[in-house]
């Protein structure tokens, strides 16, 4: 997912497809980091703290961190700096390439912000800094959620194997027809897309998000509900500056919207046209009537890009190999997204176990 993310986002490769290289520090990086912010003290230290975070500079605050004795903190500091010195690596990258002419014609995302930023007046302009900072809350955002997402396809693959054989077969089909299965082609697969969106319904990978209101309003309810003094509510006032959670999760398997198998997964939902409740619930979400990628202007603006990927992995594994559950017992933790990981896996220093998912694999027979 990451080297993906690279050449498409940036043009820039991380190595991790190549057998014969070292691990890309950024790569080392970006896998401590979900576990090292999930930590209980960091947790506590930035809700404790982050409404005073702005009356401290950001060179103050570095420098607090770097006298304070707190290894959990000085861990994601260096985390944080690799990220950031390999951001500005990409950054400069691009912007030699947009001075030299760009006679490669380059398509990635980065080289894209980058021409329209230029192109943009000085009122509208966002400053380098803040391009260079996008690189890797992009890499952040997309790399994780994505993978995660793709584990639990792969793991409930391979605990449902006609499931798992009704892909493939779909999958197969499209080959006999094709060299290689473009956009088109993958979005018009319907039994893929079907385990793709019942994956993402069931199992966000991101189950809960949190919001804090800029302003006042009045929050309406969808249907009223009664309080603790007997009276009938049908909308809640929200002050400036509440922490609001969302469950994406629990919007996600709303008996009332879904039905009474509302919590099972089950593909073939997809395959009809879906029951009225959908519809009729109006759920904000920007994919399929779910709210796994959010809603409204801070909805995830890669939620395609993501859904692609995932498709274009599974019909390179699926025609090729066998997926089956291994004999160790998985478990899914929440480090800020949800990934799978076993009772004895290595444990990280941050306490939490280290994600892997074991499964045996095998060739499919020709």
């Amino acid at each position: 997912m990451l080297e993906f993310t690279g050449q498409s986002g940036f043009g820039y490769s991380f190595d991790s497809l190549t057998e014969d290289s070292e691990e890309h520090p950024f790569v080392t990086s970006l896998k401590g980091f979900m576990c090292a912010i999930s930590d209980t003290s960091v947790v506590v230290a930035r809700l404790l703290l982050s409404p005073y975070a702005h009356l401290v500079s950001p060179k103050t605050q570095r420098a607090i961190i770097d006298f304070l004795p707190w290894k959990q903190m000085h861990r994601i500091r260096d985390m944080v700096d690799v990220m950031h010195s390999t951001s500005l690596d990409i950054f400069e990258a691009t912007k030699r390439s947009a001075n030299e002419g760009d006679e490669l014609g380059r398509k990635d995302i980065m080289s894209v912000l980058f021409k329209a930023n230029n192109a943009a007046s000085d009122q509208d302009r966002i400053p380098e800094s803040e391009l260079v900072a996008q690189v890797s809350t992009i890499t952040f955002a997309a790399m994780d959620t994505t993978a995660n997402a793709m584990a639990r396809i792969v793991f409930l693959l391979s605990q449902h194997p006609d499931v798992q054989e009704k892909v493939r077969t779909e999958l197969c089909d499209a080959f006999q027809d094709e060299e290689e299965l473009d956009y088109e082609v993958l979005s018009s697969l319907p039994y893929l897309d079907a385990v793709v969106k019942e994956t993402l319904r069931v199992y966000p990978p991101l189950p809960l998000i949190n919001r804090e209101a800029i302003r006042d309003a009045v929050l309406p309810l969808q249907k009223p509900i009664t309080s603790k003094k007997g009276e009938t509510v049908d909308s809640i006032f929200v002050p400036k500056g509440s922490k609001i959670m969302l469950s994406l999760s629990n919007c996600n398997t709303d008996p009332e919207i879904w039905g009474p198998d509302a919590g099972e997964w089950k593909p073939e939902r997809w395959l009809a046209p879906l029951q009225s409740s959908v519809q009729e619930a109006h759920v904000p979400g920007v994919y399929s009537n779910l709210m796994t990628f959010s809603g409204g202007g801070r909805a995830c603006i890669g939620f395609k890009v993501s859904e692609l990927e995932m498709k274009v992995l599974l019909s390179v594994l699926l025609p090729t190999f066998k997926f089956a559950p291994s004999d160790k017992r998985i478990v899914w933790e929440w480090n800020a997204v949800v990934q799978p990981t076993t009772e004895d896996a290595k444990v990280a220093a941050s306490g939490a176990r280290e994600p892997e998912l074991p499964l045996k694999v095998a060739l499919v027979q020709a």
